[in-house]
């Protein structure tokens, strides 16, 4: 799969959708994934438990991906994200995903995004 399809699946199946399901084939075992200034969650089942505990604390959530960059075993992108709060109010913040990808499945899921106003 290229990185442009990677992405676009990554981000409107399985992030988008708030799915953990259609996240976890993305995810290599070992995985570590990090959000913004949070500590660092290792492991698929660790990785898959944070992300469902994120989805549940947000009414949803839609990325629009501005680049995508292929670099060896890494993709990069950035975009905007566009959420809405449990309550009902939105809010949009800029985003930088780096993914390693090892085996076709990420291996290190970084996201660089300022999450405090949600």
């Amino acid at each position: 799969m290229n990185s442009t399809n990677f992405i676009t699946d990554l981000y409107k199946n399985a992030v988008d959708g708030m799915d953990t399901a259609q996240l976890a084939p993305f995810l290599a075992e070992d995985v570590r994934f990090r959000i913004g200034n949070h500590d660092p969650v290792k492991g698929k089942k660790a990785v898959l438990d944070a992300n469902h505990a994120f989805f549940c604390s947000i009414g949803s959530m839609a990325h629009t991906i501005d680049n995508i960059w292929p670099h060896g075993d890494d993709i990069i992108c950035n975009g905007t994200v566009d959420y809405v709060r449990l309550d009902g109010s939105a809010h949009s913040a800029t985003f930088a995903t780096v993914l390693t990808l090892k085996d076709g499945e990420i291996s290190d899921y970084l996201v660089y995004a300022d999450l405090s106003q949600l």
